[in-house]
């Protein structure tokens, strides 16, 4: 049978409606009743044509939408500005809902008068369903992320603003969401590495690379540190586009004390092991001289060669004891500086001075480079010149028989850079952000030749910052020497020269003095009281306070050398009561002692001493002091 073929566009076009399945395209009277049915409608809906035509189109509406008047103000939208179009839950003829989009358009005769609607349905439930899947995955994935407490999960935008914040990062950090979102990722870090940039480093790299992992030391609203873990990953759209980062943060702060516990414990191992090497290598030359001199063979080849080697290995020894003690008082905060105008040049010169002998001995050649024009700094020269002297001595030590060492200052802007260099044994990579830090040292062979406590170079650092300085460290590595730079502010001018002061009257060294030395140690009393006796003074000695105080009342000294550290009655007690007996009014009182720190000088003043001592006693110094004491009637 052949079928006649459409002969207008119009039945062409009505053809074309009703035979499509996938949309559902009706026509709606005016009042909002169904008058044409194409097949997607029925399909999507449930409904032949002879059982929806006629009806109003409200029908395909849930209930709790037409309780609402939903559809009349679908039809109102349509009439008013021609189209209205939504997307919501409806109904099939079997009651189960379906996700549509919906098209209403309101159709017009040339007149302008209204004819009816054409509404357009499309079924959008398995779109809805995917997407529903989605947001409830997105949903357990927010609570999820949001619910955890050991981690601080939040997210930045492209500039690294807080867009997001869980309970770990607020457990964390201790800011609320309130207070930190829209604010910069950088409020999390130290004042130094925000000012050095590197927080938005660390944006760049995750935007560049992807990714970006650290640890370091992290800010909390309260202002503590804590030691965290950061990874930062850049998310990206499906076009490419950046979108922000994700931000992970770890508090590892337990792992890294634990770690400073093992590496402390680790060090100060090192640290016995190193001090046991270098107090022991004084002692055995200065035990094999004594043995020597007991045996007489020191006076058969050369009378002063024991002499020599025990003071040259004490003074070693007390340098070391001073250097402790320095780092304890710098690391402390404890120590004061005399701080006046110094000229650079005449700091190097006291440096190469000190040094010179070690250079010497060591065949290095010494090169020292000073601008033409003088350069002055503010600063303790004492303290300064410990500094360039540590420095030299280290390139003394550590560069092999005959290499070269090299001192320059110049001007660098605003500051003065003092460069040290060496041909020395160099240093390796690993070790130089650690070089100046307590202790460390690069590895030795177990003879520990040059070894020394690993102090110097701390000492170093810490006094250059007391000035305002800075200081570091180059080397290309084991063999290739090393060069230390101190960096220090510039005074702009020149101080003016003081007046010439008239020279003042020196204490003459006068007649012998009856001097008391009061120790607990024997050895070290009686040893004190032969040298004054060689020195002519008469001497005696007393182990302890009591002792003291009675020996005084018989002898009269006019000076008395006292130990602090005493048993039962200690040596600021037995300072108090020698003032307060009459006959020894004016008796010059010299702490002799091992404490020698700061608080101890005041103390020691407190107590009335006149001089604070510190053991080994400087013979020197001693001789000046004595000569200064009073002739008291015996």
């Amino acid at each position: 049978m052949v079928t006649e073929a459409p002969r207008t566009a119009e039945d062409r076009f009505r053809l074309l409606v009703e035979g499509v399945v996938d949309y559902a395209i009706f026509m709606l009277d005016p009042e909002g009743r169904v008058t044409t049915w194409n097949a997607g409608a029925q399909r999507i809906k449930g409904y032949t044509p002879e059982e929806i035509l006629g009806h109003h189109f409200s029908r395909f509406y849930p209930p709790d939408a037409i309780a609402t008047g939903w559809p009349d103000h679908e039809l109102e939208v349509a009439r008013t500005v021609g189209r209205f179009e939504d997307e919501g839950w409806r109904l099939r003829k079997d009651g189960t809902r379906f996700w549509a989009n919906v098209v209403i358009t309101a159709l017009r005769d040339e007149t302008g008068t209204l004819l009816g609607f054409s509404k357009i349905t499309r079924d959008l439930t398995d779109r809805r369903m995917q997407e529903e899947i989605l947001r409830q995955s997105e949903e357990r994935f927010r609570l999820l992320v949001e619910g955890v407490q050991d981690y601080a999960i939040f997210l930045l935008d492209n500039e690294g603003r807080v867009a997001s914040w869980n309970a770990g990062a607020e457990r964390m950090k201790g800011y609320a969401a309130e207070e930190i979102m829209g604010e910069h990722f950088s409020r999390f870090y130290p004042p130094e590495k925000v000012a050095s940039g590197w927080p938005d480093h660390k944006l760049e790299v995750a935007r560049t690379e992807g990714r970006f992992e650290d640890e370091g030391w992290r800010l909390r609203k309260d202002g503590t540190r804590f030691w965290a873990c950061v990874t930062i990953t850049a998310l990206h759209d499906r076009e490419g586009r950046l979108r922000g980062f994700a931000k992970l943060t770890r508090d590892l702060s337990d792992r890294k004390r634990v770690e400073e516990l093992e590496s402390g414990e680790r060090q100060m191992t090192e640290f016995l092991a190193m001090l046991a090497h270098e107090l022991r290598n004084p002692l055995a030359p200065i035990r094999n001289a004594v043995r020597v001199m007991q045996a007489g063979a020191a006076s058969v080849t050369n009378p002063e060669w024991a002499t020599e080697v025990i003071d040259r290995q004490v003074t070693h020894l007390t340098r070391l004891v001073d250097d402790l003690l320095d780092v304890s008082r710098i690391t402390s905060g404890k120590i004061e500086l005399q701080l006046e105008p110094i000229e650079v040049a005449d700091l190097v010169a006291r440096a190469v001075e000190s040094s010179r002998q070690l250079i010497e001995d060591r065949g290095h050649s010494l090169e020292v480079a000073l601008p033409e024009q003088p350069l002055w700094v503010q600063g303790d020269a004492v303290r300064l010149s410990q500094v360039f002297l540590n420095l030299l001595n280290n390139a003394a030590k550590y560069t092999p028989e005959g290499g070269r060492i090299e001192i320059v200052a110049e001007r660098d802007r605003r500051q003065v850079a003092i460069r040290v260099r060496d041909s020395g044994v160099g240093i390796a990579r690993d070790l130089l952000p650690r070089v100046f830090d307590l202790f460390t040292q690069g590895e030795r062979a177990l003879d520990r030749a040059e070894a020394g406590l690993g102090v110097g170079l701390t000492l170093v650092e810490r006094l250059v910052r007391r000035h305002g300085g800075s200081v570091a460290a180059a080397s290309e590595g084991p063999g290739h020497g090393s060069e230390f730079v101190v960096r220090l502010p510039l005074l702009e001018r020149a101080p003016a020269r003081p007046a010439v002061p008239a020279p003042e009257a020196q204490a003459q060294p006068a007649g012998g003095r009856r001097v008391l030395v009061v120790d607990d140690n024997r050895d070290s009393a009686e040893t004190m009281a032969v040298l004054l006796r060689l020195w002519g003074h008469e001497a005696r000695s007393a182990e302890h306070g009591a002792a003291a105080l009675e020996v005084a009342q018989e002898f009269r000294p006019e000076a008395v050398l006292l130990d602090i550290g005493l048993p039962q009655m200690d040596g600021y007690e037995v300072a108090r009561r020698l003032r307060a007996l009459p006959e020894l009014a004016g008796v010059l009182l010299i702490a002799m002692t091992g404490y020698g720190q700061e608080q101890d000088r005041r103390r020691a003043r407190r107590a009335g001493f006149d001089h604070h001592l510190v053991k080994p006693v400087d013979p020197e110094a001693l001789r000046r002091l004595l000569a200064l004491a009073p002739t008291l009637s015996g």
